[in-house]
């Protein structure tokens, strides 16, 4: 559930920075690279931060 919820904020907040982006003027091919970065270090940051520690 953690997993769900980090990821519903970190969609919220790329939302923002694409519809900032386009009302700068920046070409839509480089908003849509930045946002497959951005989405793949959000994917890699919420595994990080929700997986369950070992117990070794």
């Amino acid at each position: 559930m953690s997993f769900a919820l980090y990821m519903v904020g970190f969609a919220i907040f790329m939302g923002g920075l694409i519809w900032g982006a386009v009302e700068a003027g920046i070409p839509h091919v480089y908003i849509g690279i930045g946002a497959l970065v951005i989405l793949g270090i959000g994917i890699f940051s919420a595994v990080g931060r929700t997986r369950s520690k070992d117990p070794s």
